[in-house]
């Protein structure tokens, strides 16, 4: 949480930072700040109180925040590829055609297409039949979870989950795999190994941020469903939900010259006003004290 809102900070604060790669990276900041705040406080919450209960329009609720946070940060990623693929290998016509309005039309499609997805899939989900006194083998309410505690007949619906979720999964991947592959050939172009190297780091931190998401988001679907294999999609549902918003801020930070420098710029700002406050409360101490 500190190290997304810090980020956030950045990018709203500095105007170093207020480019377009930066403004879908504070975007993504602010993606993954609701899915944290989504998940992470119900379960550190129930591992506090020992009390494993959640409401059903709480469950419904955090299913479908879950579900639109995802299928935007998915759309998000194509976009942030997109923009480095404008970078790389359209330099010339990148300030033309990645403008503010381009970027917030961007943001937008991708939220509104996580909402729209998964409401629809929401809404297919509460017709079912659920059985009581049954327990969501998850540490959070996902979507199959769910549907395990249904008594209806879901082999269909499972169906229908599965080749839609693939559909619209499947247009940001190709999308994304499709720049990376065009700014990979540019870059091999360049003839200097500096030059190649620059251009490399502007896309490498989304690049592991991209393949850690996409590979273990794909690995908890492509396991099979069934009981014995649950603790192994679990834990691949921790490093998407979990530690993936955790590391990426750390990526984009430690890997970004601009984050660092805008970093220590605010730090030393911060250290400026603090010595600022420190003199003038001394020195009103001893004006006061002088004047008794």
């Amino acid at each position: 949480m500190a190290g997304n809102i810090l980020i956030i900070l950045l990018v709203f604060t500095d105007q170093q930072l207020h480019t377009p790669m930066y403004f879908f990276l504070g975007s993504l900041a602010c993606l993954e700040t609701c899915s944290s705040s989504n998940i992470l406080p119900r379960m550190l919450s129930n591992f506090l109180s020992g009390r494993k209960t959640i409401s059903v329009n709480a469950c419904f609720l955090q299913n479908v925040i879950f579900g639109s946070i995802g299928v935007a940060e998915c759309y998000l990623l194509s976009v942030m590829s997109y923009d480095r693929y404008l970078a790389i290998c359209k330099p010339l016509h990148y300030v033309t055609k990645m403008n503010d309005r381009l970027c917030f039309q961007l943001i937008a499609i991708s939220c509104f297409s996580g909402v729209l997805a998964n409401s629809l899939a929401m809404i297919a989900i509460s017709m079912l039949q659920y059985c009581v006194h049954k327990e969501i083998d998850h540490y959070f309410c996902d979507t199959f979870p769910i549907i395990e505690l249904s008594c209806s007949d879901t082999y269909i619906l499972k169906l229908f989950l599965y080749v839609a979720s693939s559909v619209i999964t499947f247009a940001p991947f190709t999308l994304t795999l499709t720049s990376y592959i065009f700014i990979i050939a540019a870059i091999m172009r360049i003839p200097s190994t500096t030059g190649k190297q620059k251009a490399f780091s502007t896309c490498s931190s989304h690049l592991l941020v991209v393949t850690f998401f996409y590979g273990t988001l794909i690995s908890v679907y492509v396991i099979p469903g069934n009981n014995s294999l649950n603790g192994l999609r679990k834990i691949f549902s921790i490093f998407y939900t979990i530690l993936t918003p955790m590391v990426n801020p750390i990526m984009y930070s430690l890997r970004n010259k601009e984050v660092k420098d805008a970093l220590r710029r605010h730090a030393l700002f911060v250290f400026v006003q603090i010595q600022k406050l420190y003199r003038n409360s001394i020195f009103y101490f001893l004006k006061t004290a002088f004047k008794m």
